[in-house]
């Protein structure tokens, strides 16, 4: 099997791990297992092509062709990425000091990006009408299929000997501080830090496209005493499940037919887009578990958005606008 189909194997497979790890990175809700699963199928489907790839790398070496160092790096940082996966997964090693496990395998797999799509470019692999052949399919069928089991069998072993990965969540976190709020991490997106926020001068400012309707001060705000449970569920790695008190965004806004999505922005700039329908179940919230938010976690106030990953839940809010652009007319990710 070393040879042409290994490589267009890896290449399939490849654009996969990004699909499937990108769906599992985004959902919140119990889809996400779905991606999760197939995330982890897809990494180890990596694995079991490793022995044939590894002879079409030894003959690649030994001619020496310019660029060879483009494809060691891709292949060091690839096996970074399922690595890490797989000790995330199993729980082995979670944090590594200031950054998670979940951190060094998404950062590992974005930065083999360019060099995977250099080593496409420099080393095409054309299609053929055989590819499609029943024998091929049959060979695809067994690499699919030994990656499945393989994933069974990593996740057997976990729940068999009580390794920290079975407690995970569907999303593959881990619970950090779930009714203590002052245990959970303080965490932010790229770069983003902890602002200082003065609450006597803050105020949220709503409006309808750019005319602001109303400043709402903290102390407004904070006489608020809608609340709900949810999980926020970070990306780095981590859930907590807390109850949240504040005010149903939809009490702050304008009429909602003023709008088709609700934009909300941070003191720092960081931004999000929610569909109007969601005002009812996004909360502004000034408290956690009863007490005041504190700074690392977003004080004044941020969206609390349940059933959503943790970048939506937009900290030291300073703007919430309802906007006539779509919420899906953003960035699936954010990019700052």
């Amino acid at each position: 099997m070393a040879g042409r189909r290994t490589n267009l194997a890896l290449l399939v497979l490849l654009a996969a791990a990004i699909l499937t790890g990108a769906l599992a990175y985004a959902i919140g809700s119990g889809w996400g297992r779905v991606a999760v699963i197939a995330h982890g199928v897809v990494g180890l489907g990596l694995l079991v092509l490793a022995p044939w790839k590894s002879a079409i790398a030894r003959r690649g070496l030994r001619r020496r062709r310019p660029g060879s160092w483009a494809s060691v790096a891709l292949t060091v940082l690839a096996g970074l990425a399922v690595l890490f996966g797989i000790l995330h997964g199993t729980g082995l090693v979670v944090d590594l000091g200031p950054v998670t496990a979940m951190q060094v395998h998404v950062g590992a797999a974005l930065l083999s990006l360019p060099f995977a799509v250099g080593h496409v470019v420099a080393r095409r692999v054309r299609p053929r009408r055989t590819d499609l052949s029943r024998r091929a399919l049959l060979r695809a069928g067994a690499v699919v299929g030994g990656a499945g089991l393989a994933y069974a069998g990593v996740e057997g072993v976990v729940r068999v000997t009580g390794l920290p990965g079975s407690d995970r969540r569907f999303t593959g976190s881990y619970e950090r501080g779930s009714g203590r709020p002052e245990e959970m991490p303080v965490t932010q997106w790229l770069n983003d830090a902890v602002p200082e926020v003065d609450a006597a001068s803050w105020r949220l400012e709503v409006a309808s496209g750019s005319e602001v309707v109303r400043r709402w001060s903290y102390e407004e705000l904070a006489g608020f005493d809608d609340r709900v449970r949810a999980t926020l569920d970070c990306t780095g790695g981590w859930y907590a499940d807390q109850v949240w008190e504040g005010a149903w965004l939809s009490r702050l806004l304008p009429p909602t037919g003023q709008g088709r999505s609700i934009r909300v922005v941070s003191v720092t700039g960081y931004p999000r887009r929610f569909p109007i329908g969601d005002a009812s179940r996004l909360l502004v919230a000034t408290r956690v578990g009863g007490r005041p938010l504190d700074a690392g976690h977003g004080f004044p106030a941020r969206v609390v958005a349940p059933g959503r990953r943790g970048f939506w839940w937009v900290k030291w809010i300073a703007r919430v606008e309802a906007s006539p652009v779509p919420w899906w007319l953003q960035w699936p990710f954010p990019v700052t």
